[in-house]
């Protein structure tokens, strides 16, 4: 790396303005303040309606010398040297961030949505500012992923990332894996902090899919446009597919994955069927997942909380301290590239109909038609003939193949529901 790429810090002393004090943020000031690291003080918080924050309970035991504030202008105009930002969102948050470096700030973010759309032209502003941007806390929360990808996978090349990066989800399958409800669980994940009031982001793949962006730049250097990868909602799975995917050998995870085969990236986020035998199935709770395989180096796996204030907490601070240590992320040569869909890939079919004769014929004749084969069908005893739930399984082919007979299938007028379609994660190759 250039030394001279980056301008000699003024002062030792970090002075450290804080956006955002909410469960995060306040979880950050806290661990700032009972760890007193040397050569970092908390000088400045910004928040929304700033009175309410400043007397909450949250805030007690505070350094009395904090600036509290609701206008922006006191931070971006002050003599903080260093911005965190945990406000989340691509708007006001990106032009502040924007301002903070140009203007010669260090920035740390957990701000996965910024960075997975914006993060190449904010480090290249850095990078001109001789200033750090720095954002591991953007994944996996208190997992080191994005340090660990980068300096000690950097030697490797990166075929395929896969991940359980959401912690919110993870929670609310394994939940439902246990025989849970999903809007019970989805209540006690809000209750428990770990879901917003709106679960979108979450629940629909959005959240994984920044975060798999954001590796995919970092591990494979390859520029994703997040809108150009696909995500399914996991709002559509219930009780009865943990059943058959059981009866399959398998259990249900939400999964983000993108591979590199040749000039084809292809990714995608969703509820995905995962063998028993797979460490995506071991992993509950708000724990996160990330395997990559290498070309030299193969699997490398990475576990750890996802969810919660206290571990991305420790994340952020993780990168405060380095940037008061003087470490500087690497400036990676990433290539712009297009998105497939076309994962080839077993696939799981789940349907719900009014149990008449000829049904399988139909349904294997409207596989049969896209070239897609059946490997097994499933049905499991006790349920009512006018609402019969059973499962097709196919052979390994394209999704969009399937996606054409399931569309096909779900116009016949003995389904009373939409198909459920999700693709399933292939046993791991014995040596």
């Amino acid at each position: 790396m250039n030394e001279s790429a980056v301008k000699p810090v003024k002062t030792d002393e970090k002075r450290v303005a804080l956006l955002g004090f909410g469960t995060v943020g306040s979880a950050v000031a806290h661990l700032l303040h009972d760890q007193k690291f040397e050569g970092v003080r908390l000088t400045h918080i910004y928040n929304r309606g700033i009175a309410r924050k400043q007397g909450s309970d949250r805030a007690s035991g505070l350094s009395g010398d904090i600036v509290w504030t609701e206008n922006i202008e006191d931070v971006l105009n002050s003599d903080a040297n260093v911005v965190i930002e945990v406000v989340g969102g691509l708007h006001p948050t990106g032009e502040w961030l924007t301002r903070a470096l140009a203007s010669g700030k260090h920035v740390v973010t957990a701000n996965k949505q910024l960075i997975a759309y914006h993060g190449a032209e904010l480090s290249q502003l850095a990078r001109q500012n001789g200033v750090s941007l720095v954002y591991n806390a953007a994944v996996a929360g208190g997992v080191p992923v994005i340090p660990a990808v980068l300096h000690g996978l950097q030697g490797d090349r990166v075929r395929q990332i896969a991940g359980i990066l959401n912690g919110t989800c993870n929670f609310i399958l394994s939940q439902m894996e246990a025989g849970a409800d999903y809007h019970d669980v989805l209540a006690k994940a809000q209750a428990a902090g770990y879901a917003e009031a709106d679960p979108t982001a979450d629940v629909d793949g959005f959240d994984a899919r920044a975060k798999l962006c954001i590796l995919a730049r970092t591990a494979m250097q390859v520029g994703l446009n997040p809108d150009a990868v696909p995500v399914q909602t996991i709002r559509n799975v219930r009780l009865v597919d943990f059943h058959y995917a059981r009866d399959l050998n398998c259990t249900i995870r939400q999964v983000a994955r993108v591979e590199s085969d040749g000039d084809t990236i292809r990714a995608n986020v969703g509820p995905t069927l995962v063998p028993h035998t797979s460490p995506f199935a071991w992993s509950h709770g708000t724990q996160n997942l990330v395997m990559t395989t290498g070309e030299f180096g193969g699997d490398v796996v990475f576990s750890g909380h996802g969810a919660g204030g206290n571990p991305t907490a420790v994340a952020v601070v993780s990168d405060l301290l380095a940037v008061a240590h003087g470490s500087a992320s690497p400036l990676l040569p990433v290539q712009d590239r297009a998105v497939s869909r076309e994962f080839v890939a077993p696939h799981y079919l789940r349907f719900v109909v009014q149990d008449k004769p000829g049904i399988i014929s139909a349904i294997s004749g409207a596989l049969a038609q896209v070239g897609a084969n059946i490997d097994s069908i499933v049905q499991r005893p006790g349920y009512p003939k006018d609402a019969l739930p059973f499962v097709v399984t196919t052979e390994p082919c394209s999704t969009t193949t399937v996606q054409q007979a399931v569309h096909t299938i779900g116009q016949m007028p003995t389904m009373l529901e939409e198909p459920l379609l999700l693709q399933m994660m292939r046993e791991p190759e014995g040596d």
